[in-house]
């Protein structure tokens, strides 16, 4: 999201600063979240310190719960005759963005916030959040605030020590969506800011700690089953799991290794607690009722986010522009999304449903366009590939026009992103880290000298 340029209020400074007056979220489903999450309308000045939000007309929409709200900040001072241009030059922009049979009579009679916080109980209580289900999301935000304008980390362990109870799964799911917010909106410094505080909240909470016990986990089960490689049976699976330390590495390998834990692979399973007796047979008795447990719980989050993904793609389906639409809303497609696309694509073209077939078409195209490499990490590819130095010059002379500032800037990035990667041991990351650096260093000194000429 572009940034605007404004003066701080207390300082006067000039600072960037997101500024939206219509969050839609019928045309573009993340912007909810920028309103809730305090993303957009927020001034936080890198001069003087000060933080708040930014008084600013506000319109919210969302088609499907029929729900036009406004809020405009009295501090403002504008006649109630100038409020109305203003908000309704904004419910125009919604009027015209929806189809004709859309167009209900709600749009006409926009319901007036007297205050922002009154705004934001109304749309999440459309979500079925109760008024204490507000207040705890509240405190929850308040705290992320108050740890966020902290001048130090002693002061954090402190303000951690003192709300022990705030810190729970609900805490850390919203303190995520918040960073992956403020990431994509291009707020690098409050970004890096919350990254720094979530480290420091892996540490010093039990549920942090929990959650990297998960992560630690997962990563070692990870490695046991690629390290079997295409040499993984089921036989060996059942190996791994029945050694499996604890609980968690157990669920780490039913959430990596689900699909291949069909009929047959129960059935196995089954087999061998009949031939077995005693402690043997009481042990995979109670591991068969932890698999079908956990792989229980797989299936219903599976089914939770094929259903959400499948509903996402077909509000955008139902969208005019279709190309527009999955352009406008790219951030919200996750690997999900873009397979159940695929498959709806498939079944249309099975229906021979030539009207939704253009439509994922058109989807489809755009989200190839979008995952397409850029131009320069396509070349920075093919100079890894070059077998030496003289190579790679060559190639450099050959492509002399895209070696230009952003080719560079690109290039060290990669540098800098795959040295991280190596010292954390990352064995993939190491084996290129030699090789890239022959290039960066080779493309550096061409450069320098197309730069003299």
């Amino acid at each position: 999201m572009p940034q605007t340029q404004i003066a701080c209020p207390r300082c006067k400074q000039m600072i960037a600063a997101n500024i939206e007056q219509l969050f839609d979220v019928t045309s573009e489903p993340q912007a909810k979240q920028r309103l809730l999450g305090g993303v957009s309308n927020m001034a936080r000045c890198p001069h003087c310190g000060y933080e708040g939000r930014l008084a600013t007309p506000i319109v919210y929409h969302d088609a499907d719960k029929e729900l036009l709200l406004t809020y405009f900040p009295p501090e403002l001072g504008l006649p109630i005759n100038e409020q109305e241009r203003l908000i309704g030059s904004i419910i125009t922009q919604i009027m015209n963005r929806l189809p004709p049979e859309k167009r209900k009579g709600y749009l006409l009679k926009p319901v007036a916030n007297f205050t922002f916080e009154s705004m934001l109980e109304t749309i999440l209580s459309k979500d079925g959040i109760t008024p204490e289900m507000i207040k705890a999301q509240q405190e929850r935000l308040s705290l992320i605030d108050r740890l966020l304008q902290a001048t130090s980390a002693d002061v954090r362990s402190e303000l951690i020590k003192q709300n022990t109870k705030l810190f729970d799964e609900q805490f850390f799911a919203l303190f995520s969506r918040l960073l992956q917010a403020g990431a994509q909106s291009g707020q690098e410094q409050l970004a890096n800011q919350m990254a720094d505080l979530q480290k420091q909240l892996l540490t010093e909470t039990e549920y942090g700690r929990k959650l990297q016990e998960q992560v630690g986990e997962l990563e070692a089960a990870a490695k046991s089953l690629q390290e079997a490689g295409k040499g993984l049976t089921r036989e060996k699976l059942f190996d791994m799991m029945i050694q499996a330390p604890s609980d968690v590495r157990l669920r780490a390998y039913v959430s990596l290794a689900r699909n291949g834990m069909d009929y047959t692979f129960f059935q196995n399973l089954t087999e061998m607690i009949e031939k077995a007796s005693g402690d043997q047979r009481k042990k995979l008795e109670d591991l068969r009722a932890k698999l079908l447990e956990f792989t229980n719980e797989i299936d219903k989050q599976l089914e939770a986010r094929y259903k959400q993904s499948q509903e996402f793609v077909e509000k955008l389906l139902a969208q005019e522009d279709v190309a527009k639409a999955t352009q406008d809303n790219l951030q919200s497609f996750t690997q999900d999304t873009v397979e159940i696309a695929q498959t709806m694509l498939k079944q249309a073209s099975e229906k021979n449903d030539y009207a939704r077939m253009g439509k994922l078409q058109k989807m489809m195209e755009v989200l190839e366009e979008a995952s397409a490499p850029p131009p320069e990490v396509a070349f920075i590819e093919q100079l890894l590939d070059a077998p030496d130095e003289a190579a790679i010059e060559k190639m450099l002379n050959e492509n002399a026009a895209v070696v230009n500032d952003g080719f560079m800037e690109a290039l060290n990035g990669l540098v800098t992103q795959i040295d991280a990667q190596a010292g954390q041991g990352n064995a993939e990351a190491k084996a290129v880290a030699d090789k890239l650096q022959k290039v960066y260093k080779t493309a550096l000194k061409f450069s320098m000298r197309q730069k003299m000429k």
